[in-house]
């Protein structure tokens, strides 16, 4: 399966080492632009979100592809759950309905 558009990525980064997961939006030359989260805030953000709390929510990033390590599905791995799987389960909606009206909401 290829890496396309729209997809649930997790993107791995190098100097300095980071990991951020979020919905692709284009890969070309000059990087990779993802609409997402840093991972390490992900935990805080969906349990903020089942919680109705204030918390910043995913934004437009952009990584030059010299950092970029690797593009990787998230997807299941044997009995751990996808982080799709995860947000989903906690906070009761799909990723692609919460993508779409994070969008309508950012629209001016």
């Amino acid at each position: 399966m290829s890496i396309s558009r729209g997809n649930m990525v997790i993107v791995v980064l190098h100097s300095p080492r980071e990991k951020c997961w979020g919905r692709l939006d284009r890969i070309s030359a000059a990087g990779v632009f993802l609409r997402g989260i840093d991972l390490t805030a992900f935990d805080d953000w969906v349990n903020a979100l089942r919680s109705g709390e204030t918390f910043f929510g995913v934004n437009d990033l952009f990584f030059p592809l010299w950092r970029v390590e690797r593009i990787m599905h998230d997807e299941r791995s044997g009995d751990l759950p996808s982080l799709v799987e995860r947000f989903e389960a906690s906070v009761g909606r799909s990723v692609c309905e919460f993508f779409a009206d994070d969008q309508r909401s950012a629209a001016p």
